[in-house]
């Protein structure tokens, strides 16, 4: 059984002190409580995650989901997590990568953010007509046949980006979109 400091100096254990068999069990779940919480310490402290996305690697890494869950409380009581910020950060990290509205909703699902934040977070997610046009500038050869066209369209929905917007990045650049099919 591996112990931290603290659950040493909780239980008052010293070399050749022996515990009761109710003693044993309590000194098993503070010992696994205390692993939750400085793995998850760990976990936040190397990178920004959500806390359903914390309480899942938890479990992951090997702890028990009731100690994950109340490791997770744990943090959120101390206001070292926070999914309201963590999804302003995923989604001003979505827009500096050029990726559309439904990328950014996808990263958002994938980091375990509640729904509740999504709205607030996406509120004010530009155009990013710009982002396309650049994408297609640098993608497309200046001979583009139909397949080039075709594959770096693809490119820019698997990105996140509407249809409707591609189109209209196409014709600022004078290009014909009305070739294409409506999708």
């Amino acid at each position: 059984m591996r112990l931290y400091r603290q659950t040493i100096e909780d239980f008052g254990l010293y070399p050749g002190l022996e515990l009761s068999d109710d003693q044993l069990e309590n000194l098993r779940i503070a010992a696994g409580q205390m692993s939750a919480k400085m793995r998850a310490v760990r976990i936040v402290a190397a990178s920004s995650v959500s806390k359903g996305d914390l309480e899942r690697r938890l479990v992951q890494k090997g702890e028990d989901p009731a100690q994950a869950k109340e490791a997770v409380a744990w943090m959120s009581d101390m206001s070292l997590l926070d999914d309201s910020a963590m999804a302003q950060q995923i989604v001003a990290r979505c827009i500096s990568k050029g990726y559309g509205r439904a990328r950014a909703k996808q990263v958002l699902y994938e980091k375990r953010i509640p729904k509740e934040f999504w709205e607030d977070a996406l509120r004010d997610y530009p155009e990013q007509l710009d982002k396309i046009m650049d994408f297609l500038e640098q993608r497309l050869p200046e001979n583009a046949t139909d397949k080039d066209v075709k594959r770096v369209i693809e490119a820019l929905i698997r990105r996140g980006h509407s249809y409707s917007a591609i189109r209209r990045a196409m014709q600022e650049m004078a290009m014909d979109p009305h070739d294409l099919p409506e999708v």
